[in-house]
């Protein structure tokens, strides 16, 4: 009997484990899925089921996760990760065709460096053209004043 309870126990513990979808940097794949293209950073594949079916999947995996933004665009629903989870973005295309195409892909230092160095430069040109607005319209309330001090005088 114990040994009855402890095979039960062992089974109930181990079968979520067996049962848990598979998946690509801690993103859940669709299953019946066709692989186009993996390598370590992306992963291209096709699934036989729509758009709109694709983009619920996508919803309730990662529902409760922080940071995560779904963007609607004409070709594809874009969803993106601004936090510091194992992937940047999902795209899921919009076909009209049978099936539907999923991009995932990995964060990679291009992207974070360049956005970075972008909003370097980014601050110095706004800070510029504060400076510029401000010579200009000092110019203007100084000659203002000089105009009423002379005709005050």
């Amino acid at each position: 009997m114990k040994k009855l309870a402890v095979c039960i126990f062992l089974f109930v513990m181990l079968l979520p484990a067996g049962l848990k979808a598979e998946d690509f940097l801690g993103v859940p794949i669709i299953p019946g899925g066709k692989t186009t293209l993996k390598t370590e950073s992306r992963l291209e594949m096709t699934v036989a089921i729509s758009h709109d079916q694709a983009v619920e999947f996508y919803q309730k995996a990662l529902q409760g996760l922080q940071d995560i933004k779904f963007r609607d665009w004409k070709e594809s629903t874009y969803i993106e990760d601004d936090g510091n989870l194992g992937w940047h973005s999902i795209t899921i295309s919009k076909q009209d065709t049978g099936g539907t195409t999923i991009v995932i892909l990995k964060d990679n230092w291009t992207w974070i460096i360049g956005t970075l160095i972008l909003r370097f430069f980014g601050v110095f040109v706004v800070l510029l053209l504060l400076l510029i607005g401000m010579y200009i319209s000092g110019a203007i309330i100084s000659r203002f004043f000089k105009e009423e001090s002379q005709a005050s005088a």
